[in-house]
């Protein structure tokens, strides 16, 4: 290998790895958003059974994403995954108001866990090109999010099908992580 290859897979190289945990409730639309991150086609999503591990390159930042299943059966395996974890990406059905209550019990759960303590979180409000879709802000009151003081958090509007909000949140993710390395 020559100076010129080393020097271009340096470049390449990203700066540093992040580890994501992409959770929340089955049909909120997390393996939509790890495709439509990826760039991948979204037209044929099947309900994830087990989990997905993705990696994508942002801001010099190499972010594995790992999408675990959201069905009520898989869940208290969620714990699995917690070990390592840089960041916890938790995606919410902004439409689905009737599960509101329950998607809040999990991000309780999740917020109490030892193992995420102190981990940034972000929150998609997904769906929100739908009209029957909740504000993010009227999701993040719901949650009462306002009194989460033991780590960095933020909730973003998006939608996966369009694709519109994700980056916003990408953005944040890395920002968050870079901050906290510092």
């Amino acid at each position: 290998m020559g100076l010129l290859s080393i020097l271009r897979k340096l470049k390449s190289t990203p700066d540093q790895e992040v580890r994501i945990l992409l959770l929340g409730l089955d049909n909120g639309g997390k393996t939509t958003l790890l495709k439509q991150l990826a760039s991948e086609d979204i037209s044929h999503i099947t309900p994830t059974q087990g989990f997905n591990i993705k990696s994508v390159q942002s801001q010099g930042v190499k972010l594995n994403v790992w999408d675990i299943g959201g069905q009520r059966k898989i869940r208290p395996y969620w714990r699995n995954y917690f070990e390592n974890t840089d960041v916890l990406i938790y995606v919410i059905d902004s439409a689905d108001r009737k599960r509101f209550e329950e998607t809040g019990q999990e991000l309780a759960e999740l917020l109490a866990e030892e193992k995420l303590s102190g981990v940034p979180m972000l929150i998609f409000a997904n769906k929100q090109d739908l009209l029957t879709a909740a504000p993010a802000s009227e999701i993040a009151e719901g949650l009462n999010l306002h009194t989460i003081r033991d780590r960095m958090w933020q909730i973003q509007s998006c939608s996966a099908l369009t694709g519109e909000g994700i980056q916003e949140g990408i953005n944040w993710v890395c920002k968050s992580v870079n901050s906290k390395k510092k």
